[in-house]
């Protein structure tokens, strides 16, 4: 289980430290102290995940059950690693029998029993090579995928909501009946037609703030529990017609 980290360091490390002004903007120097000071930053360290964000995706967990019997997760916008990390372990993905897919633009090191793509999501081929790389059907698909900033609070959202349409989507068309879809937001409300989507095709759908998501974020995940099946969905839809 994932409990949120207190303010005693158990690296050692004392919080609340100073970086010397040099020539390091005004900005940059309290980005560095925010991430060296950051409880969950040190607590990545000290537990071996690539990053503080391992700790979204196990509160998340913790509250909602989605690895739960997981054998085959997909994993959107994987870099470092750290959600790659956590369902390698819970599928017990190995070299010999990967069951864990990921993806990412940017370079991402080897990880044991994770088959890493390094590709845009967005590239018309990504799709089919995941499927060809999982193996099998997915239980569960992650996305923390967002687009790069560009301090423009509305065309960020924007650009993001994208991203989380297109994995919802995609999860829509690879997951097997009772998985689960997560995605990363923004604050400023989820369009209504992916919404409507997603209730169509799961049977719960809510928002989540994790702990380990900095209060000051404007991010947030979109969980879709319990995926209908197509067979439902599609009976469904001819009842309705």
């Amino acid at each position: 289980m994932s409990k949120p980290p207190v303010g005693v360091n158990r690296t050692g490390r004392k919080l609340g430290q100073k970086v010397k002004k040099g020539k390091l903007k005004a900005s940059s120097r309290r980005w560095i102290e925010r991430h060296i000071n950051d409880p969950y930053v040190q607590r990545a360290r000290l537990e071996g995940y690539r990053a503080r964000a391992a700790f979204k995706l196990l509160e998340i967990d913790e509250k909602h059950k989605i690895l739960d019997g997981a054998r085959r997760i997909i994993d959107l916008g994987a870099a470092p690693g750290s959600w790659s990390q956590i369902a390698a372990k819970v599928t017990d993905s190995t070299d010999a029998d990967p069951r864990v897919a990921a993806i990412d633009f940017l370079e991402m090191d080897p990880l044991p029993g994770v088959k890493i793509l390094q590709m845009d999501f967005l590239d018309p081929e990504a799709p089919e090579k995941l499927k060809e790389a999982i193996g099998g059907t997915p239980d569960l698909v992650i996305s923390d995928m967002a687009a790069p900033t560009t301090g423009h609070r509305q065309t960020d959202h924007l650009r993001t909501m994208h991203l989380c349409e297109v994995a919802a989507h995609f999860a829509v068309e690879v997951l097997g009946e009772g998985g689960h879809f997560l995605a990363k937001t923004f604050q400023g409300g989820t369009e209504r037609d992916l919404l409507n989507m997603l209730k169509q095709n799961f049977r719960q759908v809510i928002h989540i703030k994790p702990a380990a998501s900095r209060a000051e974020s404007v991010e947030m995940f979109l969980l879709a529990k319990g995926f209908k099946g197509r067979a439902a969905i599609e009976a469904g839809a001819e009842a309705e017609a």
